[in-house]
């Protein structure tokens, strides 16, 4: 996962971006996963903790590891009040530094487009989860638009600007997702959609939470010149759904699976 390690060194900055919205669609897919108390988890690709603060809250687990490549994320999970009691730690998601059956459930919060072996990593999940165990991802929608940033994606390519993602976005669909599992010989396979309303009070609100200079996309735009931002600017007031009021609000949904390691 270097390329995650890469665009998204720091947890506080990733917050604003993006950590609100993996909470909001953190709580929808718990909601469906529907996990039994007391289990223990394995968050992958736990980033700065905003999935494991939820999953914590809202599961009840008898402990958590949260795993990630970024140091400075992992730095910034361990001060979130609602994570005092996960242990994080560095690993790779297609290497996971544990046991057979460690875990009774694993999670994989927004990661999976950033993993370059994604099947690898779901069979480790599987792996280290104990037979009838869950393991469950959920990301974006990237190639449909799902996409919270998709908006500003949008503009920054209407200028005929198009950083190289860094990222495999084909992953994040329905059908590659189920492929995925069901590759990794994970049974009872299932699938749902979340959707999550995205708001920001005011067109500045908007800019400034959505160009933090960390990500493929985010750090194209600390790279423009003052001109260049200034059309973005102007194409996103003219495109983005601004209410009366100044507010902006629109829909960002996620794809998610989850399947059961076989007994």
């Amino acid at each position: 996962m270097s390329d995650a390690a890469a665009l998204f060194s720091d947890g506080k900055a990733y917050e604003r971006l993006m950590g609100r919205w993996s909470q909001r669609a953190g709580a929808q897919f718990l909601d469906w996963l529907n996990p039994p108390r007391g289990l223990r988890w394995i968050d992958v690709g736990c980033g700065n903790g905003a999935f494991t603060e939820v999953l914590i809250a809202r599961a009840a687990p008898a402990a958590v590891t949260g795993i990630d490549v970024s140091e400075g994320q992992l730095a910034y999970a361990r001060t979130r009040p609602g994570t005092k009691a996960a242990e994080f730690r560095i690993a790779d998601a297609q290497s996971l530094p544990f046991a057979d059956n460690s875990f009774e459930a694993a999670s994989m919060a927004l990661v999976i487009v950033f993993v370059s072996d994604p099947l690898q990593a779901v069979r480790e999940m599987a792996r280290v989860v104990n037979a009838g165990g869950t393991v469950a991802t959920y990301m974006w929608d990237f190639p449909n638009g799902g996409f919270p940033l998709g908006p500003l994606i949008q503009g920054v390519k209407a200028l005929g600007i198009a950083p190289s993602a860094a990222s495999n976005a084909e992953a994040s669909r329905m059908e590659a997702m189920r492929g995925v599992w069901e590759q990794a010989g994970v049974q009872a396979v299932e699938t749902c959609v979340i959707r999550v309303p995205i708001g920001f009070t005011s067109f500045d609100d908007y800019w400034a939470s959505n160009t933090v200079p960390m990500g493929t996309y985010g750090t194209a735009i600390a790279a423009m010149s003052a001109s260049e931002r200034e059309r973005l600017k102007d194409y996103l007031r003219k495109t983005l759904p601004i209410a009366a009021d100044g507010s902006i609000t629109y829909e960002a949904f996620a794809n998610a699976v989850k399947g059961r390691v076989p007994e």
